[in-house]
């Protein structure tokens, strides 16, 4: 099992009273698979998944599952900030009827690298679902080593990934040349997608796929046919978008972005507020070439 290689964290749509859109889930999951992605990541950071209740996680799970199938890999936000929640999320997520799932390293805490192998061992031991770890320090406040992360995956067969944000492309490298075999490494930043794939990356869990998965695409063919000028000429035309994407929070600026392709996504639940007009006058003529 892999968890795919163009993977988009979905947004998680809300209707005009701020409660969660299954409906429009569906149809937006559906398109992202069309447009070539292979995998989507629900109810996690871009889908607000710290603001949704457990049952409107567990309801959006079974409709994207629902809407996509065996189309794509349905990876299942199970992270929480305590083991013991985090163990729950998991079990939950696994009857929901979710591919994998994704595990955050627990945020505040700031646990040591000793008390992180015993929370994924907890959660790993809970369900016999493949799980990817979710690093991102700049979010979380702790960064999980590469010896750590190495060292789980040797004690869980069922921890077969990561999700590497921490921007740091010597601890990528590292990753890459310890990790053990079958273990999916999958880089959790656009801007660096391209400088992984060159360290051996399997694949992107991106923000800006939900607009330019079919470069991604085309990205990936062209590095794995050694085209490392054609990588590059796609990844440079996308660096804009990367830019204003990021420009405020995620994932304010995205759903901004698919609420102007049409779907009926809402706004973002507070404390996330509204999308800025001067961004939004500088995105809005970037959005014609992924529209169609």
């Amino acid at each position: 099992m892999t968890f795919g290689s163009i993977l988009t964290a979905m947004i998680t749509p809300f209707d005009k009273d701020g409660a969660a859109n299954i409906r429009e889930a569906k149809r937006l999951a559906r398109w992202l698979v069309d447009r070539g992605n292979d995998g989507l990541v629900v109810a996690g950071s871009t889908g607000e998944g710290m603001a949704l209740d457990d049952n409107e996680r567990i309801e959006l799970v079974a409709a994207v599952k629902e809407a996509v199938g065996n189309d794509a890999c349905v990876i299942a936000n199970a992270g929480t900030n305590e083991t013991r929640g985090s163990v729950v999320a998991a079990r939950s997520m696994q009857a929901a009827g979710a591919d994998a799932l994704l595990a955050v390293v627990p945020y505040y805490n700031k646990p040591t690298q000793s008390g992180l192998l015993a929370h994924f061992g907890a959660v790993a031991e809970a369900t016999d679902l493949p799980i990817a770890v979710y690093n991102i320090p700049g979010r979380t406040a702790t960064n999980m080593l590469p010896a750590t992360l190495v060292e789980l995956a040797r004690r869980h067969e069922n921890v077969r990934g990561v999700k590497e944000s921490s921007g740091d492309l010597k601890q990528f490298a590292t990753i890459l040349r310890d990790r053990p075999q079958g273990f999916q490494f999958l880089v959790g930043d656009d801007h660096l997608y391209l400088p992984g794939l060159s360290l051996g990356a399997d694949g992107i869990v991106g923000v800006a796929t939900h607009l330019c998965s079919r470069e991604f695409v085309a990205m990936r063919d062209a590095h794995a046919a050694g085209n490392a000028r054609e990588a590059a000429r796609i990844h440079l035309s996308l660096l804009e978008l990367f830019e204003l994407l990021f420009a405020v929070s995620n994932p304010i600026p995205i759903k901004w972005a698919m609420g102007e392709l049409g779907f009926a996504v809402g706004r973002c639940r507070l404390p996330l507020d509204e999308m800025p007009d001067d961004l939004a006058r500088r995105l809005r003529p970037l959005l014609a070439a992924f529209a169609a």
